[in-house]
């Protein structure tokens, strides 16, 4: 089941700890082999095709001395895929494959058609073009019929099949009908983390689209198709579990476990019976989330071109696209979509990590050799990322404010290093059509402010008390009262919104990443919770911008969260924050957003009034607007 929603690593973990436990108790050999080639389906699935070959060997080893030939075919078909995913493609492979398609048609397995896939692609790869589309014809039969999956494959290999025949129109419309059937699975899920994970299962499909339309030289298809399966898990309805009392229970009890193991780590108490206690409970709120029901029937919210540049204005929009690993940028402005081609996606990535460390070091008040030295990778770093992540689309930024739609992976870069970019208004979005809808969303008639002052600052929040002067509508939650319930009903659709609080980020469970109240933490479950999140967000918080990518090109984490209820800015961190530093700088931010300023254009303004001290240098870089501003 965890395997069947896109839970890939917490079947494999499952799988594994399930293989462990039968061979202590020396178990049943058939429950073995089922268990190692359940394990190897999801190494597979994980992207860890050895893994996925010694256990789908293992498991194929003890079929045979079962003689069962029913599962010896299964297992050989994982045995062939992941020798494929390891980059084995040869002509005994192909023969391999072939005759794996040739016993599962035999057998009548529904698993017949995954083989003669792989058959396919194996052909496709060695240039046997007739062989190819034999294999991939047999496979598109399932695309008219079985669950969704089965029928989305199916229409995969149809494209496959258009794409080896140079048959463009026959290619976008098989991608089409592929993810539309992914589209209404979607929509049967409720957890956004499901609806997330779940996207992964079109990212080929979106892929060979989006290589099509780069290799045409059409910049608007390739926004399309771009578009098409990017960031849309937040166009999904969102499903709110407030109703759940025991989804709840857990987090009120997890919150109470955590507060307690904090205490214990403070005093230096043991702290391993809290620690497994803290890891039950997540695993009994996530299961509580992960049940919640979707909504069936919606379509998917399409962006047209047309409509995205006519609200665009003076502004331009740079999406960002990763197709076979090289990013292809395309400006879209003053009516027109232009696309170049920047560097490569793994160049930038790594780039990226240098940056981040370089400014953790900063934010921690380094000074001397240390800080010099961070300053050195920060001052080369610009123009290198820069000439990665846009190219030679950097001569189409005009002078207008700038929207910046980069792919998942490249989401928590520190923007504002690129030279083209630091001096300039500009947001980031997970896609244009999450900032179309941000930039359309109607703010609240009331213009309430909402101030939150979590516990254990270095600086104990020193900003709040500053800020509630610039505003004639606000309330402040400090010390005892800023509880987790508190803060959510004060957040729930008020005009603007600032937290001052510890923020955690969590990339092995990224719902679970937090910001620290008094009562506890405050996490992604928690504000899913919100009727409507705050129409502004600052959050004054270390790595409270940063977001995991999972899926095709979605996202989790604390912004993911409020996008979709309704929030059409936010300013969060993408890297950790300095705690002195930040006062002054999110004073100078709301005295420029009390004057009428948007969030982008706020913390421009910041920017541009930093002095050449490299710790606020630092801070101002790491602190983004997201969304709409």
């Amino acid at each position: 089941m965890l395997l069947a929603a896109g839970l890939v690593s917490d079947a494999l973990a499952e799988a594994d700890a399930a293989v462990h436990d039968i061979e202590r108790a020396h178990g049943y050999a058939t429950h073995k082999a089922e268990l190692l080639l359940m394990a190897a389906n999801c190494a597979l699935a994980a992207g860890q095709p050895q893994v996925a070959l010694d256990r789908a060997q293992a498991a194929h080893r003890l079929y045979r001395s079962q003689q069962s030939a029913w599962w010896q075919a299964h297992a050989g078909l994982v045995v062939t895929q992941a020798q494929y995913a390891a980059g084995m493609a040869s002509g005994s492979l192909l023969h391999q494959a072939t005759r794996t398609s040739t016993r599962l048609e035999a057998l009548r397995s529904g698993e017949a058609a995954q083989a003669h896939l792989l058959a396919g692609r194996v052909a496709l790869d060695l240039g046997r073009r007739a062989e190819a589309d034999r294999h991939l014809m047999a496979a598109a039969r399932s695309r008219r019929r079985g669950p969704p999956m089965a029928r989305a494959n199916g229409w995969l290999s149809e494209a496959l099949r258009a794409e080896a025949a140079g048959q463009s129109r026959r290619l976008l419309a098989a991608c089409r009908r592929g993810l539309d059937i992914l589209d209404e699975h979607r929509h049967t899920l409720g957890a956004s983390e499901l609806r997330a994970q779940a996207t992964a299962h079109g990212a080929e499909l979106a892929a060979i689209a989006q290589r099509h339309a780069a290799q045409a030289g059409r910049p608007r298809l390739l926004l399309d198709w771009t578009e098409r399966w990017r960031a849309t898990a937040l166009t999904v309805p969102a499903v709110r579990p407030s109703a759940d009392a025991e989804l709840n229970a857990g987090l009120a009890a997890l919150r109470d476990a955590t507060s307690r193991l904090a205490k214990a780590r403070s005093q230096g108490e043991p702290t391993t019976v809290l620690q497994r206690e803290q890891r039950r409970l997540e695993g009994v709120v996530r299961a509580h989330a992960l049940q919640a029901r979707g909504k069936p029937g919606g379509g998917p919210a399409r962006v047209g071109v047309a409509e995205l540049l006519g609200e665009l204005g003076p502004a331009q929009l740079i999406e960002i696209a990763d197709v076979d690993g090289t990013l292809h940028v395309l400006a879209c402005g003053a009516g027109r979509v232009r696309h170049v081609t920047a560097g490569r996606t793994d160049d930038a990535i790594r780039d990226g990590d240098f940056v981040r460390f370089a400014l953790r070091r900063l934010a921690r008040g380094r000074t001397g050799a240390d800080a010099d030295s961070a300053l050195a990778v920060l001052n080369a770093a610009g123009p290198r990322l820069q000439a990665a992540l846009l190219g030679p689309a950097t001569r189409y930024l005009g002078d207008g404010p700038i929207v910046i739609v980069p792919p998942g992976k490249l989401y928590a870069m520190p923007w504002a290093l690129l030279p083209e970019l630091g001096g300039r208004v500009f947001s980031v979005a997970p896609s244009a059509g999450a900032w179309l809808r941000a930039h359309t969303a109607p703010p609240p008639r009331r213009r309430h402010v909402t101030l939150v002052r979590g516990p254990g600052l270095v600086t104990d929040g020193a900003e709040v008390p500053l800020l509630a002067p610039l505003y004639d509508d606000v309330k402040i939650l400090a010390d005892g009262e800023a509880t987790t319930g508190r803060v959510l009903s004060a957040l729930d659709g008020t005009w603007l919104a600032h937290v001052a609080a510890h923020g955690t980020f969590r990339a092995d469970s990224p719902l679970f990443s937090s910001l620290r109240m008094h009562d506890g933490l405050l996490s992604v479950y928690d504000f899913e919770q919100l009727r409507r999140a705050p129409y502004r967000l600052v959050l004054s918080s270390c790595d409270s911008g940063v977001l995991a990518p999972v899926g095709a090109d979605e996202l989790l984490g604390l912004v993911s969260s409020l996008l979709p209820l309704g929030t059409a800015g936010i300013i969060a961190s993408v890297a950790q924050l300095n705690d002195y530093a930040v006062v002054p700088m999110m004073v100078d931010l709301h005295r420029h957003l009390s004057a009428g300023r948007t969030l982008a254009e706020s913390m421009c303004s910041v920017r541009r009034e930093v002095t050449g001290d490299p710790v606020q240098r630092a801070t101002a870089a790491s602190l983004l607007a997201l969304g709409a501003g």
